[in-house]
């Protein structure tokens, strides 16, 4: 908190606000987020300062849509999502801040062409070539452990397996619950949670509700291709960011 500036603590704010709406309206924002704290912080210590924010943004979503959720396709995932997540610890315990950023811009990047060729796909009336949900178990769980970007993978399995919007938003207001909850202990132990990381949270929360407050009106004027459409959007212009 010390070390930063007005205008640092500005573009945090902005990002606690894109955290709410994300976690409420349209998922594909949280990635934006993820780019905005690593270009203000080392891109470590900005994975565990926007931890914690996500996890309160989590409790709103599955407080407006926890009715919605498909435990089934959860149930699917779990087991690869923890897998993933190990192995983030392990990489994440390696590699320095550049390789970690880059790495995830270009698998996210990757997940956006393979889902975009599937729709093409789809359109010429080829038959369905869904990645099984190993995969995308494994990439989410990776993917967040490491830079917090698991939403754009979780995204991009939800949009492929055909979700309708309210469902995409209660499976993945769980999913991420869960996911993120499981990964503190990992993020407390490689210190990427601390002291100072938490006063910042603290700071940043008021603008986390207005976010959350937000995307609860938003959403409501949203049809689904317009909101698939945004997610993929949002997608990739983090994922090019994170290149960088």
């Amino acid at each position: 908190m010390t070390g930063l500036g007005g205008g640092d603590l500005a573009v945090l704010m902005t990002a606690a606000v894109l955290v709410g709406i994300a976690k409420t309206s349209i998922g594909g924002v949280a990635a934006i987020s993820v780019a905005l704290f690593a270009a203000v912080l080392p891109a470590r210590e900005s994975s565990g300062a926007l931890l914690p924010l996500l996890i309160v943004g989590d409790l709103f979503a599955v407080g407006a849509y926890r009715r919605h959720a498909n435990w089934p396709a959860l149930l699917r995932l779990f087991p690869s999502v923890a897998a993933g997540v190990l192995i983030g610890v392990v990489f994440v315990a390696r590699v320095d801040d550049t390789v970690m950023r880059r790495t995830i811009g270009a698998l996210l990047l990757s997940v956006v062409a393979v889902h975009l060729w599937q729709r093409r796909r789809k359109a010429r009336g080829a038959p369905p070539s869904r990645g099984p949900a190993f995969v995308y178990g494994l990439l989410a769980g990776f993917t967040t452990m490491v830079a917090n970007a698991g939403g754009a993978v979780m995204a991009l399995y939800l949009l492929a397996a055909g979700f309708p919007m309210l469902a995409f938003l209660g499976t993945s207001a769980w999913f991420f619950m869960i996911v993120n909850v499981f990964k503190v202990p990992f993020s407390v132990g490689l210190g990427l949670i601390d002291v100072d990381s938490l006063a910042l949270n603290a700071a940043l929360l008021p603008a986390l509700l207005v976010g959350a407050a937000l995307g609860r009106a938003g959403v409501k004027r949203l049809n689904q291709a317009r909101f698939e459409r945004l997610v993929l959007l949002f997608t990739v212009l983090s994922s090019i960011n994170l290149l960088r």
